[in-house]
């Protein structure tokens, strides 16, 4: 009789816990819904997932739009294919919220928006976020926070990254550096161009690097691609998508063959000016930026005028931020550099645009990169070996 009962208030308890887990969802439910009406969320599809699961998910991953959209074809779409990967495959709720402005009381919002619906792993792509985090950081202190191309600051530019807080940097001259050697390999001679967003540390380090790698590659690899100082230009957002194409014209106009564009959706802006001209014949090119666009620069059956790409790999860097979580090994209170020897950063391996030589010769000097035998400068001038 003993038994029975034991066995009967175990049941009980089991009921009444359920009962409760799922007030808390439909409540958090409720919640996100009414948090911005321009949020993306799989809670269905892994409520679908776990029904019938004993265990839920251990947190959930949320991410706040930096300027441009959640299909910019760059920093923001890089870093959310990232989230989605990793939550997709653990099994762990998404959602991200865009901002009505760019402002930090407009990033506080949706983090604190996030928060309330109970995501406690927040992962903001861009410098931007450098004051909302730092203040996000000490006003939720039992959330974690992922900042990609900054640090968390008071407004005066002295890095505070508490324990619940990594900062994730890149070494973009490096992957600059790579694409401008494989430009000037590939195309051998002719007029380069560079169009930037914002004049940042992430964009001009970008640029830098690409204009060392044209010159590492006419001094020692016997190309001639030349670039002027009228034809590196800093559009000063990373939205305009028409001045991008205003820009690119100006410079294919001038007789640029390839532009760099490291500028978000202005550099939408280029690639689509490119794909008109290439599609009524120019032979004209985009470098891309932050992720292997290739596919956005398609213009004629499997045709692109993406002729590589400097890749610096966010969404890697999300997956793993995801991951450590859920090992718990996230790494609070650093500050990560991803970069050649951590294979960070680099171009794409395949782009049917760069032939087999010139593939090979760029890996070898990404391996020189990795060795230290060349180290590229993170500033502008030149290469300090």
């Amino acid at each position: 009789m003993r038994k029975s009962w034991f066995t009967l208030a175990v049941l009980i308890m089991t009921v009444t816990l359920i009962v409760g887990c799922g007030s808390n969802n439909g409540n958090n439910a409720g919640t996100n819904t009414g948090s911005n009406t321009n949020a993306n969320t799989n809670a269905g599809a892994n409520e679908g997932a776990n029904e019938g699961s004993a265990e839920a998910p251990i947190f959930k991953v949320g991410m706040v739009t930096d300027a441009g959209t959640i299909d910019d074809k760059s920093f923001n779409q890089g870093t959310w294919e990232g989230v989605v990967q990793a939550t997709e495959e653990f099994g762990i709720e998404h959602k991200y919220l865009k901002p009505a402005g760019t402002t930090e009381a407009d990033y506080m919002k949706e983090i604190g928006n996030l928060y309330d619906a109970g995501f406690k792993l927040i992962i903001a792509p861009g410098f931007k976020f450098e004051t909302a985090i730092f203040q996000a950081q000490d006003k939720y202190p039992d959330a974690k926070f992922v900042i990609l191309d900054g640090a968390p600051h008071a407004g005066d530019f002295a890095p505070v990254v508490k324990e619940n807080t990594v900062s994730i940097f890149f070494a973009e001259h490096e992957s600059g550096f790579l694409a401008g050697v494989a430009t000037a390999l590939q195309l051998k001679e002719g007029e380069a161009g560079f169009i930037g967003g914002m004049e940042i540390p992430a964009v001009q380090k970008f640029n830098w690097g690409f204009q060392q790698g044209l010159k590492y590659a006419n001094e020692n690899l016997s190309t001639n691609i030349t670039i002027k100082p009228e034809n590196v230009i800093y559009q000063g957002s990373f939205d305009n998508v028409a001045a991008g194409s205003q820009l690119a014209a100006q410079m294919y106009d001038s007789g640029v063959d390839v532009v760099f564009a490291a500028a978000g959706g202005v550099g939408v802006g280029a690639i689509t000016e490119a794909k008109n001209r290439a599609t009524k014949g120019e032979n004209v090119w985009i470098v891309g930026v932050d992720v292997d666009q290739y596919a956005d620069g398609v213009y004629d059956g499997e045709k692109s005028i993406i002729l590589t790409s400097a890749m610096k790999k966010i969404d890697q860097a999300a997956y793993d931020m995801v991951k450590a979580e859920k090992d718990g090994a996230f790494p609070g209170g650093e500050t990560l550099t991803l970069d050649s020897k951590n294979n960070g950063v680099g171009i794409p391996e395949e782009n049917p645009n760069l032939s087999a030589e010139t593939v090979a010769a760029v890996g070898e000097i990404f391996t020189k990169i990795q060795s230290g035998e060349i180290a590229v400068a993170a500033v502008q001038g030149d290469l300090i070996k």
